[in-house]
This record gives structure tokens, C-alpha cells and sequence, in this order.
């Protein structure tokens, strides 16, 4: 029996394909590769490139490899780009999905972890966010992910499907062979350390008079590592015959804009130059997640939250990978 990795070639699903391998988990990976990376998933492990929704492709895969669950990463995920082009965000991260779940269904497959967002909640009424906050997605990227959590919520039910999904706050850091590279990135720390590298002049601080200690925007950054844990234990507890979950994945801790930027300061020893710009729009001036969910039903630790370790394994990673995957074999 293996498990099916969507959207493996992508920063975390990679990582927690490594990390079940390590396992001795049978993998097998299903990315088009559009935003994920070949070089990113191992020479040895089974790899299908196409979409999710290509039921004769899932279907094949089902059959070939005794698939018996499912990982899924395989989503588009910039809230501006989601603001700009709707119909991509709507068609890959719910359609697509929608068409993925009929066939892992009709091949029998009925347990499913599915990488959501904590962009499902909107703008936060309280911090820290609990599962029980009233999800009104402020841009077509959440309101992608909350559809795809109804449909499973109703698949449960008429179907049997169980699920776990996770709610990420803010995804970062790397291992030794994995990290980030997006095209284009928009995400502050490697941002943050592409201005350490010289790839970039400055590094945008967008606002300085949010109701935080020092003006700047406070979100909750989490290892992807620990993500990488999560989803395991997800897998693990839906194995074990678990309910249907969602639930929430931060270190209950926020960091400011200014402070990760001194923090990189301290771990790179390079200047970094900030840029104070104006807010944008919709962006609140918290976000920090309430986590105990994933902590009594998973059992879930998060083992890297200080932000100088995970600022750390960023740069050791970018300073290995100056072009990210690109200049290692596909």
C-alpha cells in the first residue's frame, strides 16, 4: 500500500514526502509541476506528472501503486494573484479538487489530508484564532480552500470520505535539502533573506501604525517541519479510524514584521535594509492561532517555534541554493 502525495514537487508537500520516506513510507507523487519542482522529489520515488483532476490519470495511479490515502498539497495559494485571476484560483484549488475526491472515492480511497488555510477565517474577530471562529474568507485563495472544506464535510456524511484538514497559519523555514523558491515569491522570510543576499535592494515593511507593539503586522510563522509532523499525525490518527477534523496549525506565538527582520539580521550578520511602505489592503494586524486542537486530537508538538532556528534553517538552505532548484537535476 502506498500514499499519494498531490502536489509533491511544491515546498511542503517535498518535505513531507521526504519525511515519510524517511518513515519507510511508499510514496508515490502527483504534481504538473506549474509551481512545483522535479528536482524537489527524489530521483527513486514514483512520479506522475499531471493534474489531480485527470480522473483516468487517478485512477491509473489508484491502481497501479494500492493507493490507500492521500496527501493534498496541489493548490494555487497568492491571495493578490487570487484577487486578479478568480477562475485559475476556483478551477485548480476547488474544481480540480472536487474531481480528485470523486475518484479517490469511486477507487476507494476514503481517507484524505488536505492542506487548507487559515485564510478560511478572514479577518480575525479575536486572536488567538480557535477552530471555532466564524470563517468569512476575505479573497477568492480562502474562499477556494473553505469550498473544498464543505465538500468534504458533505462527502463525510453521504460517502464515508474521513479528512483531516489543516489550517495553516504561516508556513517557513527548511531542511537540508528542501526549502522555498516561488516565482514569484511573496513570502516575508525569504524575502527577507534575498535582501540579505543582495538579490533585492530592500525588503518592504507594508504599514507601521497597526495597534502592535512597534506599528508592524504580527503574524504566527511554524516550521515546515512541524507541518511536515502534523500531517503525519493526521494521517496516523485517520489510520487509527479517527473522526473527520479541522484543525489549526501555529505556534500560538507572533512575530512582527520588524522583529523577524531583526532576527534575520542577527542569524545572516548582513544589513538588511527596510523599507517602510504603505499597508495593503485587507491585511490584518493579527494573526496567531490557537493550536490546542492539534495538540489533544494529534498530539502535536511543535518541536522548531523559536524564530531564530527557523530563520536559520532558511538561510543555510538559500545559501546552498543560491537559484533554489534550479540548478539541480530534474
Amino acid at each position: 500500500m502506498a500514499i499519494l502525495v498531490t502536489g509533491g514537487a511544491g515546498y511542503i508537500g517535498s518535505v513531507v514526502v521526504e519525511d515519510l520516506r524517511e518513515k519507510g513510507v511508499d510514496v508515490v507523487v502527483l504534481d504538473n509541476l506549474s509551481r512545483g519542482h522535479r528536482a524537489a522529489v527524489a530521483p527513486e520515488v514514483e512520479f506522475y506528472e499531471g493534474d489531480i483532476g485527470d480522473i483516468d490519470l487517478v485512477r491509473r495511479i489508484c491502481t497501479e501503486n494500492g493507493i490507500d490515502a492521500t496527501m493534498h498539497f496541489s493548490a494555487f495559494a497568492y491571495v493578490g494573484e487570487s484577487v486578479e485571476k478568480p477562475a485559475i484560483y476556483y478551477h485548480n484549488n476547488t474544481v480540480q479538487t472536487i474531481r480528485l475526491l470523486d475518484e479517490l472515492i469511486a477507487c476507494g480511497v476514503k481517507q484524505f489530508v488536505f492542506s487548507s488555510t487559515c485564510a478560511t477565517y478572514g479577518e480575525p474577530q479575536y486572536v488567538p484564532i480557535d477552530e471555532k471562529h466564524p470563517q468569512k474568507p476575505a479573497n477568492p485563495y480562502g474562499l477556494s480552500k473553505f469550498f473544498v472544506e464543505q465538500v468534504m464535510k458533505d462527502y463525510d456524511e453521504a460517502y464515508g470520505l474521513k479528512f483531516v484538514a489543516l489550517r495553516y497559519f504561516n508556513a517557513c523555514g527548511a531542511t537540508d535539502s528542501h526549502g522555498e523558491h516561488h516565482d514569484p515569491e511573496t513570502h516575508l522570510i525569504p524575502l527577507i533573506l534575498e535582501a540579505a543576499a543582495g538579490k533585492r535592494p530592500d525588503i518592504s515593511v507594508f504599514g507601521d501604525d497597526y495597534p502592535t507593539p512597534d506599528g508592524t503586522a504580527i503574524r504566527d510563522y511554524i516550521h515546515v517541519l512541524d507541518l511536515s509532523q502534523a500531517h503525519l499525525l493526521a494521517l496516523k490518527h485517520l489510520q487509527n479510524g479517527g473522526s473527520s477534523e479541522f484543525v489549526n496549525l501555529g505556534n500560538g506565538t507572533g512575530f512582527s514584521v520588524l522583529e523577524v527582520i531583526e532576527a534575520a539580521r542577527k542569524v545572516t550578520a548582513r544589513p538588511i535594509k527596510s523599507v517602510i511602505r504603505p499597508r495593503r489592503a485587507g491585511d490584518p494586524s493579527r494573526l496567531i492561532a490557537n493550536s490546542a486542537k492539534a495538540k489533544e486530537i494529534l498530539g502535536w508538538n511543535p518541536r522548531f517555534a523559536d524564530l531564530v532556528t527557523i530563520i536559520e534553517s532558511a538561510w543555510s538552505w538559500h545559501q546552498a541554493n543560491m537559484h533554489g532548484y534550479d540548478d539541480l537535476p530534474a
